[in-house]
């Protein structure tokens, strides 16, 4: 089923509709229903099966369906072919996250099979990677017409460790306009790029009130961080820059106030809107929010966290700085925790690759879910 899934290309730029399919026949030829959320353009698609009782919320295996580009990377085999080699699976998407959906659609014949007490859902999204855009739709439906989860388990690659927090990430764009003139009047423009750098000031400061407000341990960096990843601007080097555009990311610890730190934000931008106004009315300054994905909080007393250690024998946690889509299914209101099988510091790499070893602990865990879930209340 791994090679079945990474065989398809769902890089985010495409569509994954041919994977979605595959998987609802897939279901189907084991008699079990699936709802699916489309975007707008009907390209890409959500799914979300049930094996179980229908009118009990369960647990839910979530996944998302697409990967990252593997343009310029340098790959040795195929990353849209697995191939096995010293005990490992390379391909795209084997460690983020493919495997952990294909090791649970591997084990529906015998879930079917096991009577289930309490449900088990798939739900497999699409454009996580680019800002978490196609489970919000998934989530939207559940909420509206299913009954709600009672524990979301996040198969990302935590090598199996019980995550249950990480940073929230909000993606910016900070446009600044200037007045174009030759470069020997610089009196008569307006510099965009000398605008934006001030901005970028700002940003710097606030990276380090981050550092001295609040601490989080268990996090590394222990605070909310800023970047500023990509900077556009200007047309040549004896023209006065017109235009200066850059990023801003900030990735909020989840004890920080994700919109205290937007809110700032935007007040420097509005003040240097302001500033450049009075300069010329034709410049200004401009942000606006490209995708946010919320924290993921840990829980105090957590349904997730509670059923994981009791399967896993597992009782220490832990939290990451990278995002998912978990803190999303927690602000719908279901206990989540994140726990998969694979490394993040593979994901997103050329030749990505998940260890058979890590597989073969998703499957085992998986087994003890099913088994929990044909005795359960």
């Amino acid at each position: 089923m791994i090679r079945r899934l990474v065989g398809y290309d769902t890089t985010s730029a495409l569509s994954n509709l041919a994977l979605i399919e595959d998987v609802k026949a897939y279901l189907a030829s084991h008699g079990v229903e699936s709802r699916l959320t489309y975007d707008e353009a009907h390209g890409k698609a959500n799914l979300f099966a049930t094996i179980g009782p229908k009118d009990k919320g369960g647990v839910v295996l979530s996944g998302h369906t697409d990967v990252v580009p593997v343009t310029g990377q340098p790959w040795d085999t195929d990353p849209f072919e697995v191939v096995e080699k010293d005990g490992r699976l390379y391909g795209r998407g084997t460690s983020d996250m493919k495997s952990f959906i294909a090791i649970g659609l591997a084990l529906v014949p015998e879930m079917v099979k096991a009577d289930l007490k309490v449900p088990i859902h798939f739900a497999l999204s699409y454009d996580e990677e680019v800002g978490c855009f196609g489970v919000k739709h998934l989530l939207a439906d559940i909420v509206a017409n299913l009954p709600l989860p009672r524990a979301v388990i996040i198969g990302e690659p935590t090598e199996m460790r019980l995550i249950t927090g990480h940073k929230g990430v909000s993606d910016y764009r900070v446009k600044v306009r200037g007045v174009a003139g030759h470069s020997s009047m610089p009196q008569n423009g307006v510099n965009a790029i000398f605008a934006a750098s001030t901005l970028i000031e700002a940003v710097k400061r606030m990276q380090e009130e981050a550092k001295q407000r609040l601490s989080a341990q268990d996090f590394e960096p222990p605070y909310s961080t800023y970047n500023i990843g990509r900077i556009d601007g200007g047309t040549a080097g004896n023209i006065i820059a017109q235009d200066c555009d850059f990023s801003v990311e900030i990735r909020v610890i989840p004890e920080d106030d994700a919109a205290a730190l937007e809110a700032a934000l935007y007040r420097e931008v509005a003040a240097l809107d302001a500033a450049l106004k009075a300069q010329h009315p034709q410049a200004g300054a401009s942000v606006s929010l490209n995708a946010g994905v919320p924290p993921l909080r840990p829980e105090t007393d957590g349904a997730a966290e509670a059923l994981l250690k009791h399967l896993t024998g597992i009782n220490q946690t832990g939290v990451v700085a990278f995002a998912t889509e978990g803190g999303l299914f927690q602000d719908a209101g279901m206990s989540t925790i994140m726990c998969g099988p694979g490394s993040i510091v593979q994901a997103h790499q050329p030749n990505e690759f998940i260890a058979l070893s890590q597989v073969e602990a998703g499957e085992v865990f998986l087994r003890k879910l099913v088994a929990w879930a044909r005795t359960a209340d």
